[in-house]
């Protein structure tokens, strides 16, 4: 065990994403806790994030998939674990672990990977190719739905697995720290009417967020005066969202909806929003969404699929639904408008303790700096 260890993570971008937050946070609470840490990516807007902390970042072209530019990262990152005195490399992304994988080979020095997700494994060679995140001493799952994935697609030893659930910011998803002002700000940005119940659908306008899904629910659901709010931007897929339209358009009068586009107070929306809908239609690998509403207080209804089925238990701190089933969430939507004032406080405040203490970044940065202590060199 190493109790000063130096940690290089690796990753193809810093672009926006959950794999550029998550090594963000990282470096943060490295840099909190006095660990020296450094950054490997091919740039992007986030490593101001970085210089903000102070952690370096080295560019390199590491989002290749080309075997011989893969060989020439691996060189260049054995050099720099050499010159930095880095004791273990943390490795999130497919491409980059071949590099990491024989950097390791080339300094000694030993790596481990981040399993973000269900990676494809079709045809044969994809399999292969996603190996390497999986090889270093160690392998985070973000969520016991990828970890057991891993098992069954690769016969992975569970032994070598540890999950590491992600986490929401609790020092920023907290309603101390979200005035009545804020909310209220929020409000009238949006044009958000104040007399009826508000469901909001966060996340981009993509088929597997389930908005289908839950517009043809809004037409079964017996509780009319309501405001939804689908929250998000269609990132250029202008199609998707005029295939929404014929939809929209059978909603009942009483039903006020609003596409916001991109909302930058997510707290704040969360604190002004009595329900948060997870429709997807796919499984997701965790799911930040469900922690960050229900430590807002906000009720949360979400498909029982992937991560969501550990973030919620059912009745107690929110509601799984069916996949695919807009009957099924329009009754528990009206299930839940229906609960009285005392059981909603009860979930809510259920919630909100399940997610400040088993679902934080606070205590995924603590589980993941064990790990590097315990396997760095």
């Amino acid at each position: 065990m190493n109790q000063n260890p130096i940690i290089l993570q690796v990753l193809p971008a810093l672009e926006m994403g959950g794999v550029e937050r998550g090594t963000i946070e990282i470096a943060a609470a490295l840099t909190e806790a006095g660990i020296q840490n450094y950054v490997v990516s091919s740039g992007g807007p986030m490593v101001q994030d970085l210089t903000r902390l102070g952690v370096q970042h080295i560019t390199l072209p590491v989002q290749t998939k080309n075997p011989f530019s893969m060989w020439k990262n691996a060189q260049a990152l054995a050099h720099l674990v050499k010159e930095k005195g880095i004791t273990l490399m943390h490795v999130r992304s497919r491409a980059p672990a071949w590099s990491v994988k024989w950097a390791s080979w080339l300094s000694g020095v030993p790596y481990m990977g981040t399993f973000h997700g269900v990676y494809g494994i079709r045809p044969a060679i994809k399999k292969l190719y996603n190996r390497a995140l999986m090889q270093g001493v160690i392998t985070i799952a973000v969520s016991d739905y990828v970890k057991q994935h891993m098992i069954d697609a690769y016969g992975a030893n569970p032994q070598s697995i540890i999950r590491v659930h992600r986490g929401a910011d609790m020092r920023q998803f907290n309603l101390k720290n979200v005035s009545p002002d804020r909310i209220e700000k929020l409000r009238q940005t949006f044009h958000i009417p104040t007399n009826k119940p508000i469901i909001c659908l966060p996340g981009r306008l993509s088929k597997v967020k389930g908005h289908a899904v839950l517009l043809e629910a809004l037409t079964h659901m017996k509780h009319q005066e309501i405001t939804c709010l689908l929250v998000g931007s269609d990132q250029g897929n202008s199609a998707y969202t005029e295939s929404l339209k014929p939809l929209i358009s059978q909603l009942p009068p009483q039903i006020t909806l609003l596409m916001t586009g991109p909302c930058h107070d997510m707290p704040a929306l969360y604190a002004l929003c009595d329900i948060m809908v997870n429709a997807r239609i796919t499984p997701e690998a965790f799911g930040r969404t469900i922690p960050e509403a229900q430590a807002m207080g906000c009720l949360v209804v979400a498909t029982k699929l992937g991560g969501p089925s550990e973030t919620i238990c059912h009745g107690k701190t929110g509601f799984h639904v069916a996949a695919h089933d807009p009957m099924d969430l329009a009754r528990t939507l009206d299930y839940v408008l229906e609960l009285s004032p005392a059981e909603k406080e009860a979930i809510r405040q259920a919630a909100m303790t399940s997610a400040q203490q088993d679902f934080s970044i606070q205590k995924m940065c603590e589980q993941t700096i064990d790990i590097y202590k315990k396997f760095s060199k």
